[in-house]
């Protein structure tokens, strides 16, 4: 077996462990948060030594922050299919708003990004963090429909702002709710709506006398 074939395995044992790591950390903040969740429960659960896990993370913070990448990562990888997908832009950014509204009720999303981010992260970070993964999904649907002329040439980077801001509420609504699965309703209703105000009306043909 040559060096590079044994560091090849290496690395791959690597890569393994610390998405085992990470998947341990995932489900186990999900179902008990961030401070009732253990390292050593979370290295248990991995099946690797406690001494793997500081290999691949300073601390508890540190995974946590894997663990928050992970879960965003794969929802904003949906998302993002959905919204750049072929098809009809406004019906595309619409499906996608809705998909990220049904994202909400999900226990990973809910615990790990809405309740836990902020507090475990800081305000600051956790809204960089946050930005960093769901803006550009959000700024393509808004291009989209302001090049294919669903919406009015409205500035892409604010109006991306100003959904984004409303889509983080909703998110903190829906995951505090007694009745998430009612505030999610009410929320795509009220999504619903701003965006339909903000398409383009055709013009109408002035020499249409109906």
């Amino acid at each position: 077996m040559n060096v590079v074939t044994v560091r090849s395995r290496r690395l791959e044992y690597s890569e393994t462990t610390r998405q085992a790591l990470v998947n341990s950390a995932v489900e186990l903040f999900t179902r008990y948060g961030y401070a009732d969740t253990s390292l050593d429960e979370v290295a248990k659960r991995a099946r690797v030594t406690k001494g793997a896990l500081y290999h691949h993370f300073s601390g508890k913070r540190g995974l946590f922050e894997a663990a928050f990448a992970e879960v965003e990562t794969k929802v904003m990888g949906r998302l993002g299919e959905i919204v750049r997908g072929p098809g009809d832009p406004w019906e595309s950014a619409i499906a996608g708003l809705r998909a990220y509204v049904e994202v909400c009720l999900e226990p990973a999303y809910q615990r790990i990004v809405v309740h836990e981010g902020p507090v475990v992260l800081g305000w600051e970070r956790w809204r960089q963090a946050e930005e960093g993964f769901s803006f550009g999904v959000l700024r393509s649907a808004v291009e989209n429909l302001v090049v294919s002329g669903e919406l009015d040439d409205l500035p892409v980077e604010i109006t991306t702002r100003l959904l984004f801001g409303a889509l983080s509420s909703a998110a903190t609504v829906i995951a505090t709710s007694p009745d998430p699965r009612k505030a999610s309703a009410d929320v795509t209703r009220s999504i619903d709506r701003v965006v339909e105000g903000l398409r383009r009306r055709p013009t109408p043909d002035p020499t249409d006398n109906r």
